[in-house]
């Protein structure tokens, strides 16, 4: 028996809604800003997936890919019909690619803006 239930994915970024609506025009949804006065919380429920969230977090050091001495700390796989067309639209989002030459494979490693690591996957 589980002791708990997956709530949302928490991501730090320095911008929270700039970053909720780059994961929106990726993944769908539309993003939902709280505030509690000090910090900001940005909510993206996703369709048909567990639901996003963005917190502000000023010092916000992104991870490094690949790199033993910086953990990717997580990331995020992205089931896709066409790698190649997905592509050309997180690119367009303001995505960086970090592992994408390799064409042959299955998966291409790119950054969001804030910096975290995700995949599109072949689906």
């Amino acid at each position: 028996m589980a002791l708990a239930t997956l709530g949302v994915v928490v991501l730090d970024c320095p911008d929270p809604r700039a970053l909720a609506g780059f994961y929106a025009e990726v993944l769908g949804g539309t993003p939902s800003v709280q505030t509690d006065g000090q910090d900001e919380w940005v909510d993206l429920e996703v369709p048909g997936g567990p639901s996003l969230a963005f917190q502000a977090a000023p010092d916000h050091v992104p991870p490094r890919w690949p790199s033993p001495e910086h953990s990717q700390q997580f990331h995020l796989d992205l089931v896709v019909e066409d790698l190649d067309t997905a592509e050309k639209g997180v690119l367009a989002l303001g995505a960086t690619p970090l592992d994408a030459d390799d064409r042959e494979r299955s998966f291409r490693v790119y950054a969001d803006p804030a910096g975290h690591p995700f995949c599109l996957c072949a689906g």
